[in-house]
Parts: C-alpha cells; sequence; structure tokens
C-alpha cells in the first residue's frame, strides 16, 4: 500500500530506490560495503560468531545445576534454535553477498526483517520471542567484535541501474536509499562513498549537519520525518522528494513514471548548468563575485575545483577529528590532510577552520552530547580548543606547515570575547615559536574569525582590528539570535534566514568589512541558496563559499543580476517587517 511520511527538505532532487535501514537500536555496529572478494571471509566471521555462542549456550546447559528451573533449560533450547534457524543464517548470507554488508550490517539487518515478522504475529507468545532473537544477535555481535575485521571501510560502489531497469527486475544492483532514526556526521562521512542516491532520517532540520553533508554529497535527503525508520520496512521501494520533503513509501507504477520523469527533468538540468563551469562569474554591471567551496575532507578539493570553485572558503577540519576510536589525529597526520586539499586545489587558496565540535558534532573519544545540558551553548568550537592547547597548538602548527606550500588563511569559530582573541593569537605565536625552535619551515598565513554569535557581529569593528578578514557563519548565527536549536525539528518552521534581526546583523557585518577594505565571506548555507543570492548581492556581499554542488546554480544567478538595481530593493527588504514576503515578490 502507498503512503507518504512528511520531513523538512534539505538536499533537493529525486532519489528512488530500495531502503536499507540502519537500525538506531544498532548504533555501535560498524556499517560499511565490503569487496566481493572479501564475501566469504565476512560470511565466515558470521559463522564462527554463532558457533560460538552455539558452544557458549551447549556449556551453559551441560553444566547447568540439577535444581535449575525448567524454564531456564526451554529457553536455552530456543535460543539454540533460533541461532541455527535458516531465516536468520539464510537472511545474513543474502545481504553479505547480495548487498556486500559488511557482517554485523548484514546481522542486525537480517534481525530487522525477522523482528517485524514476530511483530505481526497474532500468538502472543511468538510475538514475545522478538526479544530472544535480540538477545541471541547481540551475543553473536559481542563475540564479533573480538574477530578481525577491517579497520577503513572500503569504498566499494556496485553497478547502479538506469531508471529504466527500476520496473523491469530487482536485483542486487537497484540503487539504495538510506533511512535512519539519526546519522552522525561521522556516519554520514562513512556512506560519503558509497552507493546510496539519498538519505531520511527521522530528526534533524535543514541546518543540522546530517542535511549539511547530505547537500554536500549532492543528493537529495529529507530529515525530521519522526517514524520513518519505524514506517518503512528494509527493502521496500522508496521515493524521496527532496523538494518537497516527501518519502513516498510503496509507489505505485504511476507515481513511480512520474517521478522518473521528474528525475531525468533534474538531470538534464545539471547537464544544462554544468556548461557555466569555466564562465567567470560577474554580475551584468560588472561586479566580479568570489565563488569558494565548503569541505569537509581534504578529497572533497577535486570535486570542489570540478565545480569551478576559485578557493576553498571553509574547510571543516572537524572531519578529520570524527569517528576515532583511539587517539585524535596528531601533527603529522594533519599536515598531510591539509597538504593534501592544497594540492587538490591546484594552487587556489584554502581556508581552514580549526576544529569546531560540540552540540551535533561530538568527538566519540572526547565531546558526549548528553553529557552537558545544552551543548550548543557550552564547551565548542574555540571554547574547545582553548580548553586544551596543547591539542589546539598541534593543530596550529599543522596549518602553519601546510601553508609553506600554498595560500592558506585560518579561520577561528565562534568567538565572541575580546579575551578569547587575546587567547587564540596567543596560541598562534606560541605555535610559530614553537616551529622556529625545531627549524620546522612554515608559511604566512591570514587570520580570519567566524562571525556567528550576535555578540560578534555586534562587536564588528573589534574584531576587524584583530583579523584579516571575517566569514559569516549564518547557520550558527541564525541558531543563536532566534534562540532554536537547528538541529531539532520541533523548532524547525521558527529557524529563518530572513528574520529582520538577522538580515541587519548580516548587512551590517558586510558594511563594515567593506569600509574598513577588509574581505568578508557568507560560508553557511544561506550562501548556497539560491532564493537568497539576489538579496547578499544587493546588501554588498561579494564572496560567497557553499558547497560545490550549488556553486553553478548560485553562479546563474550572479550572471542574471544588476546590483544597481538590487541595491535599493535590499535595502527596503531590508527595512521591511516581513522580508520573506518582498523576497517572494
Amino acid at each position: 500500500m502507498t503512503f507518504a511520511v512528511h520531513g523538512l527538505a534539505v538536499a533537493r532532487g529525486i532519489a528512488i530506490g530500495r531502503a536499507v535501514l540502519v537500525a538506531s537500536s544498532r548504533v555501535d555496529v560498524a556499517h560499511y560495503f565490503i569487496q566481493p572478494e572479501q564475501i566469504p571471509a565476512e560470511i565466515e566471521r558470521v559463522r564462527q560468531g554463532r558457533n560460538a555462542v552455539v558452544e557458549e549456550l551447549q556449556r551453559l546447559q551441560t553444566d547447568m545445576p540439577a535444581d535449575a528451573p525448567h524454564e531456564l533449560t526451554a529457553l536455552l533450547d530456543v535460543h539454540l534454535m533460533l541461532l541455527q534457524d535458516e531465516a536468520l543464517t539464510g537472511g545474513v548470507k543474502h545481504w553479505i553477498t547480495e548487498r556486500l554488508y559488511n557482517a554485523e550490517w548484514a546481522l542486525t539487518t537480517q534481525l530487522e526483517v525477522i523482528a517485524r515478522q514476530f511483530d505481526e504475529m497474532e500468538d502472543e507468545y511468538l510475538r514475545e520471542r522478538k526479544a530472544d532473537l535480540e538477545q541471541v544477535v547481540e551475543r553473536i555481535l559481542r563475540y564479533m567484535k573480538g574477530v578481525a575485521s577491517p579497520v577503513a571501510p572500503p569504498a566499494s560502489s556496485p553497478r547502479r541501474k538506469t531508471q529504466q531497469d527500476l520496473l523491469l527486475d530487482d536485483t542486487v544492483d537497484v540503487p539504495l536509499v538510506l533511512v535512519a532514526h539519526d546519522l552522525s556526521p561521522a556516519d554520514m562521512l562513512q556512506f560519503k562513498q558509497s552507493v546510496f542516491a539519498g538519505f531520511v532520517t527521522d530528526v534533524g532540520g535543514k541546518t543540522s549537519h546530517t542535511a549539511i553533508v547530505a547537500r554536500s554529497m549532492d543528493i537529495p535527503a529529507v530529515v525530521g520525518a519522526r517514524a520513518a525508520s519505524q514506517l518503512v520496512r528494509q527493502d521496500d521501494w522508496v521515493i524521496i522528494d527532496g523538494d518537497a520533503g516527501v518519502i513516498i513509501v510503496d509507489p505505485s507504477p504511476i507515481i513511480l513514471a512520474e517521478y522518473g520523469f521528474r528525475q531525468r527533468q533534474t538531470e538534464l538540468e545539471r547537464e544544462r548548468l554544468s556548461r557555466l563551469r569555466h564562465t567567470p562569474a560577474v554580475t551584468i554591471d560588472g561586479h566580479r563575485i568570489e565563488l569558494l567551496a565548503n569541505i569537509e575532507q581534504p578529497g572533497d578539493a577535486v570535486g570542489a575545483v570540478r565545480a569551478g570553485a576559485v578557493g576553498v572558503g571553509l574547510f571543516r577540519s572537524e572531519f578529520l577529528f570524527m569517528g576515532r576510536t583511539g587517539n585524535l589525529p596528531g601533527e603529522d597526520e594533519q599536515y598531510r590532510a591539509y597538504r593534501e586539499a592544497l594540492d587538490g586545489m591546484q594552487g587556489l587558496p584554502v581556508t581552514i577552520r580549526t576544529i569546531d565540535v560540540g552540540a551535533d558534532k561530538p568527538l566519540d573519544n572526547k565531546v558526549h552530547k548528553d553529557t552537558h545540558l545544552n551543548p550548543a551553548l557550552g564547551l565548542r568550537a574555540i571554547r574547545w580548543s582553548l580548553a586544551d592547547p596543547a591539542m589546539f597548538r598541534t593543530q596550529l602548527r599543522a596549518v602553519l606547515r601546510a601553508a609553506a606550500h600554498g595560500k592558506v588563511n585560518l579561520l577561528f569559530p565562534m568567538l565572541a570575547h575580546t579575551n578569547e582573541i587575546h587567547q587564540t593569537l596567543a596560541q598562534v605565536d606560541l605555535a610559530r615559536a614553537e616551529l622556529d625552535a625545531r627549524g620546522e619551515p612554515y608559511g604566512p598565513i591570514q587570520l580570519g574569525a567566524m562571525i556567528e554569535v550576535p555578540a560578534a557581529a555586534l562587536m564588528v569593528r573589534t574584531f576587524l582590528r584583530y583579523f584579516d578578514f571575517l566569514s559569516i557563519g549564518t547557520n550558527d548565527l541564525i541558531q543563536y539570535t532566534l534562540a532554536i536549536d537547528r538541529a531539532d525539528e520541533a523548532v524547525a518552521h521558527l529557524y529563518d534566514p530572513v528574520h529582520p534581526a538577522v538580515l541587519r546583523l548580516v548587512a551590517d557585518v558586510i558594511a563594515e568589512g567593506e569600509r574598513q577594505g577588509k574581505s568578508v565571506c557568507v560560508c553557511g548555507e544561506t550562501a548556497g541558496d539560491v532564493s537568497m543570492t539576489r538579496l547578499l548581492l544587493g546588501l554588498g556581499l561579494r564572496s560567497f563559499s557553499m558547497h560545490p554542488a550549488q556553486i553553478l546554480a548560485v553562479k546563474q544567478e550572479i550572471l542574471r543580476a544588476d546590483t544597481r538595481k538590487l541595491v535599493p530593493w535590499a535595502l527596503q527588504v531590508l527595512d521591511g517587517e516581513e522580508p520573506a514576503a518582498l523576497l517572494a515578490s
């Protein structure tokens, strides 16, 4: 039966494929694709895990005291039967062989499939056996943690089918869409090179980092879909409408055909935009606009150049630190990563933001979201760095060393106090001194500050006395100005990029930067929103940084713009009580 689930549209486009569920109760289980030659080894890992648990239960039965309750013996019998049930073992082999899931993922996927079957049973006793199955699988997973497995997930991508194939048959290489309760930024990066054609999560807002990374992957995504992960079943056919924020489950042939047509239209539009890649971003009245890229990993630099970016305006360095079970990356490892980004940009400038963790970007071994009552207002970003000066200087030294090989700008997040500015600049001086003492070469860097706290926007003149450039992080600036959690779908409707207060802060920062002759860039999601391009141009913005996938669409708006007409209109929008209405007119 066809039904729809509504959420928030965060990455545009249409995706059609089979649902892959990542169970929220198994968040500690690794999910990655294996290479075909690894199939026998993964099946063997599951077999060893199952056999070890069978032997453990058989030992328990053998050592059972004579006066043990009969029910306990019966329970062990049930567990042994479940372990040897073909529905479990055969299903796990299917997911490994046909979908190239790693062993743990295959096991938890088959658990979800069988658990749903238990839920539908009329007999109460049989329904309750689901808990036994979960316990059995947990035992196997615990054993498998001690069995060797790849440290880094291989980037394997089975061939995808064309849209025409979707209605013809149903084999391994159909497109897949990921459905989960939530995905951490580290999870998103792990899936970044995977076969997924789209993402759906129960929670999150338009500027949660799940949404941001989905946009950087340029694939359709819907977040804040509430109970999607409970309503969608493993392997259901799913359409993700990233334009409307709708997920259609088990679509009819007519609906499939309609969305297939829309999907092809989107692809044609992208092909048309691709012709603008080498066209300079210049307005009708001759203003040259700088279009930069936001990246999460060094390898993303190649895609940024391919999209026509003239530099990196925001390298989110925290993604180098995430999802690690051991120590944080050392100086040499970070240096190599920054060098790779510089090399990938082929001589174009790279702006590296120092680690910004906390709130919805926790580090597994450092910051845990549930440790603080309100992590968005706690120890995050520059506060976190200044609280650990040794870690901070390790990153600063790595950036300074990389600057010897190309143009590097260094950006500091979430500054709000003058004393934070002084402490930050002192750490930079110390890092230089440490490199001097070692005789290590390093290069010159421009220093910049993120304007993402209202206090910083109101102190813009002070900030410009200390920094060479400013970058407006609209995601957090909107969050803190309007006092909402941008990752909370319950208040997502209050997240308003054109709220008069937000626009006033943005306009004042741009104007002050222009007065002092220093560069101001917008690097938040607003920069890549084509509905905001004309307004930002009218406010005087000349530097935009966004996901590479959004560059060409924004460039098209710039090529059509005449700032002589946009300036008076932008001032009118700025002075209005309902800017959104004026933007739509």
